[in-house]
């Protein structure tokens, strides 16, 4: 497993920052990979991967790039610089372009784990490789950012209170399970690869929500900055994606059961609006409603209010993933 060495000042002055060059990489592997794990982003692929593809079938230089850069076990370093607080596309991605070549083969040769194929020694790929993500920016990202935006503030604001109630090991143990988790003595596993550990005590460290499912990845630059790139708790749905029992939604109605489920993470009123597509007046009724039965609960972190299931409205939502029949759900 890879983990890093960090001393407990550099944990405590670590945050979370939102990247919108990170979202649109995360969703050029989702296009590479070619599969979404929910409607949404099936929805999303269905939308995008044929241009996608049509664009790399005539560019198959930048096709190979792609392919040689989103390695099995390693991705090349110079495609995903360190999210910096505050910066926007156009500055994160001017960092791509104003990449080394001779870096940038160097990056690909450790992504690819041997010698580089001949069609990549050329001294364009950070231009290549700059103009392809400013297409899916462009293409599959900017339309919809500020909703995507909305989503990941409001994973930032949920994970910032997570830090005050649970401390930061709960945090880290959550960003991916299975993956990242608190080992003890100062060292945060990274993920399940056997990497040498790195000391990173006294160095920046960021956090940064990404909305596509099954991806995350770790950069650095130099000794000075690290960031921990993870999928975000909501996701962008459709307004008909939100998995919901048909006997919950039989009971408490389509929209308010949708809310009920996606309350097992902490949210807000306007992560729930961004990721069921419902209004903002409809999301805060059925969170009075369902406020008002004991089946949630809420709590200010900082300027936001959060929602969660209390454990009446666990039981009622795991009764509902039991049965398919409404007579099977007591309040």
């Amino acid at each position: 497993m890879g983990w890093w060495q960090l001393n407990a000042d550099t944990l405590a002055r670590s945050r979370f920052v939102v990247s919108p060059l990170a979202e649109t990489f995360a969703g050029l592997k989702l296009l590479h990979a070619g599969a979404g794990t929910h409607d949404g982003e099936r929805a999303w692929l269905r939308a995008h991967l044929p241009g996608y593809r049509a664009l790399l079938g005539a560019d198959p230089v930048t096709a190979r790039l792609v392919r040689a850069g989103l390695g099995r076990d390693w991705i090349a370093d110079f495609l995903t610089p360190t999210p910096r607080d505050g910066e926007g596309f156009a500055d994160e991605i001017a960092r791509v372009r104003a990449a080394r070549p001779s870096d940038a083969r160097a990056h690909l040769r450790l992504s690819v784990a041997g010698p580089l194929p001949a069609v990549l020694d050329r001294d364009d790929l950070p231009e290549r490789a700059a103009a392809l993500l400013e297409w899916v920016w462009e293409v599959t990202v900017r339309p919809d950012w500020e909703r995507r935006r909305r989503v990941l503030e409001a994973d930032v604001v949920a994970r910032t209170a997570q830090v005050s109630r649970g401390g930061w090991v709960s945090v880290l143990d959550s960003l991916r399970p299975g993956g990242t988790r608190w080992l003890g003595d100062n060292r945060f596993q990274i993920n399940l690869h056997e990497y040498p550990p790195r000391e990173i005590s006294g160095a920046e460290l960021v956090f940064v929500p990404v909305t596509p499912q099954r991806v995350g990845w770790v950069a650095w630059e130099e000794r000075e900055r690290y960031a921990v790139v993870y999928p975000c708790t909501g996701v962008l749905a459709g307004d008909g994606d939100r998995a919901v029992p048909a006997g919950l939604s039989a009971l408490l109605g389509p929209g308010r059961a949708a809310v009920l489920v996606l309350l097992g993470s902490p949210l807000s009123t306007t992560q729930l609006t961004a990721v069921t597509g419902q209004g903002l007046g409809s999301v805060g009724r059925h969170l009075k409603v369902l406020r008002d039965a004991g089946l949630v609960e809420r709590w200010r972190a900082g300027r936001s209010v959060l929602y969660t299931r209390t454990a009446a409205g666990q039981v009622l939502v795991e009764a509902g993933q039991g049965t398919g029949d409404p007579a099977g759900l007591v309040l």
